[in-house]
């Protein structure tokens, strides 16, 4: 059946019933929605009810009776918006009409589209879902027909991770419900920035009960950040903590990456996942993790924890300089030992040590051989000026700093964009993301020198690179980045600075979101232009999209304000919310928005959520599905994010194998130091006065 809401009403295609306006309530989404095509689930029509909530939004609600069971592989609302989207927006990528948005991927679920005039948004009713359903919930957007799709059906994962409809729904006589709020609006706000109205709605909605729920006892972040440094420096100290020399200085710092295998519990022989080594990278960074231990030492008066911290601020230091360019990891030689006939990968030790950069990019899996990234030098050189400038006055740190910067500068493009990649032999250019919003960090980094120094060209540049990203990169979506397309969802190579044609919508990853969402909130505080803060909030809103707004049932940790990572990527708490957290706060806290600040108290505590220990009881008991053998010895093991593959269970899917400590336990903890020393203690405990 085709046709606009009210005509539904008026040939009786289906039985309803209207609250707030009788059948204007319809009439009014028919504005905004030219024909809709709802399926008959086992032969029935729907009874349908509608109800206006709220201004421009408007509750509907379909419900069967069914007699008998019914085996039915889809059913779907099809909408046909009444005017030509030139934006659109949806959690993940559908590029065949094979796909679908299962509802692994509803974090704060929503399909968006506008024309510069009107706003058309569809968001599925999560009271629904909470009390679960028979069948799974899907999105779909197909903006080359110009469809919202909301739906049911089974599904499978393919492509890391693209969703795909399964055949073999299966729906038990009786009552079935499913529903959705439309949101119509002119709103000219809702223009500028469409995600507030669907955060705004699905935090009070959903989110804030939830958060106060999650508050209403204390939240345990000093065990936790006690569990993280027992872990790495005493229990698992043996697989975790590195320490060497390098040209006479002792360095050292916690290794990159462990497994289940490195537990002092495994009964097995140890295996090691990847390379040993040490990482200042986007990701895992080693110096922000010191400076995370370094403020906890501080506070808690532990001398040999900040001497910890000192070593790793050391090492970075020793990391060397090519004409201003620097390496981001050291790592050592590995080999393979066969042991009763297989074979395990092991270090040769630091004895073996070399200097490269990470691995993840476009040109090498080799480490050793991988090109300078402008990304990781920037985030590492800003880490340099924080600790200076916040931590302990370090002439080194600046002087490092400053010498980068300088090279920097001479890379600038003239439309502002600084390069990617950088050949480390010949010190050319790579052509691989050159006008990337990873320009972002730079413009961060670059205003905090600015800052320290006085020197205005840093300001300048700064700004520079801001306003071409402002102007060419957040209208239209093209959140490209190193994580986009060179992780481990290497989806959409080919659409590298294209859309994917079926969505109108670029492949994404919040990475790049949160480091522009950061630069414009400096670039409002460096100059006291509002166009710069009034930007950030919509990119930041667009940031919050991938956070998790509720609680679902089928995801069985705790979930509210975790955040996902693409639209192409199944990961649910990843661990990035860490680093999220203080930025939504200081936007909380300049533009007097406690939703803010709620959402990022919840990041923080989602930040803890994949740890090992008796305060995550149901996450520890996921754990031991999982390992077994993990006992109070493996206390602050914190797997990097959850459900990752698209799938989870109440026995154990979902939860992983391996602990990064600085980009998981060391980073959460980072944050819960950084935010007690900037926020108070008193914050952590989600009171709002």
């Amino acid at each position: 059946m085709v046709m606009a809401f009210a005509s539904l009403l008026a040939v009786g295609m289906l039985s309803v019933s209207c609250q707030d306006g009788g059948a204007g309530c319809l009439k009014k989404i028919d504005d905004y929605v030219a024909d809709v095509q709802f399926d008959e689930l086992g032969g029935q029509k729907a009874t349908m009810s509608c109800e206006r909530v709220a201004k421009d939004i408007y509750k509907v609600r379909l419900e069967w009776n069914l007699p008998e069971e019914v085996q039915q592989d889809d059913w779907q609302a099809s909408f046909t918006p009444a005017f030509s989207p030139t934006f659109n927006w949806a959690p993940h990528l559908t590029p065949t009409d094979q796909n679908i948005i299962d509802q692994h991927s509803f974090r704060s679920p929503a399909l968006i589209a506008q024309d510069g005039q009107r706003t058309l948004m569809l968001i599925p009713d999560i009271d629904i879902m909470k009390e679960g359903t028979p069948v799974r919930f899907y999105m779909d957007m197909n903006a080359q027909k110009n469809k919202l799709v909301l739906g049911m059906s089974n599904y499978y994962v393919s492509d890391h991770i693209l969703y795909s409809r399964k055949p073999g729904a299966v729906y038990p006589a009786g009552k079935v419900e499913f529903g959705f709020y439309v949101v119509a609006t002119e709103d000219p706000e809702v223009q500028k920035n469409p995600f507030r109205k669907v955060l705004s709605f699905l935090w009070d909605k959903w989110g804030h009960e939830q958060f106060e729920d999650d508050f209403d006892k204390p939240v345990p972040f000093e065990k936790y950040a006690e569990h993280t440094y027992n872990w790495a420096f005493n229990t698992w100290k043996d697989a975790v903590w590195q320490e060497f020399e390098i040209d006479g200085k002792r360095v050292g710092a916690p290794v990159f990456i462990v497994n289940t295998t490195q537990s002092p519990n495994y009964p097995g022989e140890v295996n090691e996942r990847e390379f040993r080594s040490i990482w200042n990278q986007a990701w895992f960074s080693s110096l922000r993790s010191a400076s995370g231990l370094f403020r906890y030492a501080r506070r808690t008066g532990n001398e040999d924890l900040k001497q910890k911290a000192e070593m790793t601020k050391e090492l970075a230091l020793a990391f060397p300089q090519k004409d201003g360019l620097f390496y981001g990891l050291i790592g050592t030689q590995m080999e393979q030992k066969m042991i009763d006939g297989r074979p395990y990968n092991r270090s040769k030790g630091w004895d073996t040590y070399y200097w490269g950069n990470s691995n993840r990019n476009p040109v090498t899996w080799d480490a050793s051989r991988s090109p300078f990234h402008i990304l990781d030098m920037s985030w590492t050189a800003l880490l340099m000026m924080r600790w200076n400038n916040e931590l302990e006055q370090d002439q080194r740190l600046v002087d490092y700093a400053t010498r980068y910067a300088d090279k920097l500068l001479t890379l600038q493009d003239e439309k502002g964009y600084f390069p990617a990649w950088i050949d480390v032999e010949t010190g050319e250019i790579l052509d691989f993301l050159t006008d990337s919003p990873e320009s972002s960090m730079s413009v961060t980094f670059l205003l905090e020198l600015a800052k320290a120094t006085g020197n205005e060209k840093y300001k300048a540049a700064a700004l520079k690179a801001m306003d071409v990203i402002a102007e060419e990169i957040v209208p239209v979506g093209r959140w490209e980045d190193f994580e986009t397309y060179w992780s481990c969802s290497r989806l959409g190579g080919d659409h590298v600075g294209r859309k994917f044609e079926r969505n109108n919508m670029y492949k994404q990853c919040n990475f790049s979101m949160f480091w522009t969402s950061e630069a414009l909130l400096e670039s409002y505080r460096a100059t006291g232009d509002k166009k710069y803060l009034e930007l950030g909030q919509r990119v930041l809103d667009e940031l919050l999209m991938t956070q998790a707004s509720w609680q679902p049932p089928y995801i069985y940790v705790s979930t509210l304000g975790g955040f996902g990572v693409m639209n192409a990527d199944g990961e649910w708490n990843d661990s990035r919310e860490s680093l999220f957290a203080e930025l939504i706060m200081q936007y909380g806290k300049e533009l007097g928005i406690v939703e803010y600040q709620e959402r990022g108290l919840a990041a923080l505590k989602s930040s803890f959520s994949m740890m090992y220990c008796p305060e995550n009881p149901q996450e520890k008991q996921q754990w031991e599905y999982a390992w077994p053998f993990f006992n109070e010895k493996d206390y602050g093991f914190t797997m990097e994010n959850y459900g990752h593959g698209g799938a989870t269970d109440d026995k154990g899917m979902g939860i992983g194998e391996f602990t990064i400590y600085d980009w998981g336990n060391g980073a959460a903890a980072e944050a819960y130091n950084r935010i007690v020393d900037k926020f108070g203690a008193d914050v952590l405990s989600g009171d709002k006065e």
